[in-house]
């Protein structure tokens, strides 16, 4: 039984007694498989031990804590069937969130998988063939699970991602649904680095953040702006971070970048490469599955759609300019900053930006941070009453998967 946080003292009702046991089985299963969804990454995508380790790690962390929010969600009621299809990077940390916020919330999630996560989604299919409440459909295409999300009366939130026109064509079906989440694509996830930052810190994390997982993350970091006062030694400091990172076999615990082996953010990258013909290249270049750390600087960034290992720098002189700069992108999903914004700067940040971060110095996103873009980087439809409201921003997914809760988590805290 678990003791609860609210005044502590005093229990939690059996009901979520009950459904945290069932959250901390999910828990052991994950941690008992952690090995074999080791091996199962590295030969479905080529991503490196070391990193799976961490997800799994995370996820299994943050299950294990779910007692957290059981205020947040104390006398909601669950909506059914919570249908979802996991993208290919960090299926284990989707799990955790998704898994953990349906079980929290007493709500059944029914889950697909990337076609390029067929190992992994054997595995996690039999950690979750001991969970009741969790239904992994295997051996189904994408359309074909969004087609039966559709006519399917039990499921009534679903979650999607993809391409802007993906998420459209969801928005078309809505009626089926009481709430429909579109993840969007993230486009180019951005740092901004102002006079006066400390340039070794901020260094460090866009060097890290932009190549962790080899930049298959939809929160790596693919630019960043910098004051002309300190450019030279951020950049500098950025390819000391870059000239230490080892491509090589993902299994080998020293590497850092395994080969991409998903043909579309090979082919992303390379249609990249042809925007950036007048940048001048510091690192970086590709060779079949195996993708080097791309490093470039440009004056003028393009506005692109980009997952994978590469980093675009643009120094700049006046700060007003770099905020005007970066809020023009069509996709409003994470940004970092380090430094004092110029005034009013942090404020348009956070309303064209679904995730702001002021001088970060994680690795890896905690997990229980809200999440979401604004923009073409996501949406949320809700059904409320004969109509329907649209919004987007960072959400915490428990919240989210309850109808009349006690009172919301504001998404811009970090609980």
């Amino acid at each position: 039984m678990f003791s609860s946080p609210v005044g502590g003292a005093g229990r939690f009702p059996e009901t979520y007694d009950l459904r945290l046991a069932e959250i901390h089985r999910l828990a052991r299963r994950l941690a008992e498989r952690k090995k074999d969804l080791i091996r199962a990454a590295a030969d479905d995508a080529g991503f490196p031990a070391t990193v799976t380790a961490v997800e799994v790690d995370l996820a299994v962390d943050y299950l294990r804590t779910m007692d957290q929010e059981v205020p947040w969600v104390r006398g909601g009621r669950p909506y059914g069937t919570v249908a979802a299809i996991f993208p290919y990077d960090a299926p284990a940390v989707m799990l955790a969130r998704l898994g953990g916020a349906s079980l929290l919330t007493g709500n059944r999630l029914r889950f697909g998988f990337s076609s390029w996560s067929r190992r992994s989604a054997e595995i996690f299919t039999e950690i979750a063939a001991e969970i009741d409440r969790l239904e992994p459909v295997v051996r189904m295409d994408n359309r074909a699970f969004g087609r039966s999300c559709v006519g399917d009366d039990a499921v009534r939130i679903l979650f999607i991602s993809g391409a802007s026109a993906v998420g459209e064509a969801y928005r078309s079906e809505r009626d089926g649904f009481d709430k429909v989440f579109f993840a969007g694509p993230s486009g180019m996830p951005a740092a901004v680095v102002f006079s006066d930052a400390d340039p070794d810190a901020a260094a460090r994390f866009i060097a890290k953040r932009a190549f962790v997982n080899g930049g298959q993350y939809c929160t790596t970091l693919k630019k960043a702006l910098i004051h002309e006062s300190v450019y030279g030694h951020v950049r500098d400091r950025i390819m000391e971070w870059v000239g230490r990172l080892r491509v090589g076999d993902p299994l080998d615990p020293a590497t850092d970048i395994g080969p991409i082996r998903v043909e579309r953010t090979r082919a992303l990258l390379q249609t990249a490469t042809e925007h950036f013909r007048q940048a001048a290249i510091f690192s970086g270049r590709i060779d079949g599955e195996w993708v080097y750390p791309w490093v470039l600087e440009m004056e003028a960034i393009p506005d692109l759609e980009l997952f994978g290992p590469l980093l675009v720098l643009k120094p700049f002189r006046h700060a007003e300019e770099a905020v005007r700069d970066l809020i023009q992108t069509r996709y409003g999903f994470l940004l970092a900053f380090f430094g004092s914004p110029p005034a009013g700067g942090e404020e348009l940040f956070r309303e064209h930006f679904g995730m702001v971060f002021d001088a970060p110095g994680f690795l890896f996103m905690p997990l229980r941070l809200p999440f979401g873009g604004r923009k073409a980087s996501g949406w949320i439809l809700e059904r409320r009453g004969d109509g329907w409201a649209e919004r987007d921003g960072a959400f915490i997914y428990s919240r989210e998967l309850t109808r009349d809760a006690g009172p919301s988590v504001t998404a811009g805290a970090a609980p």
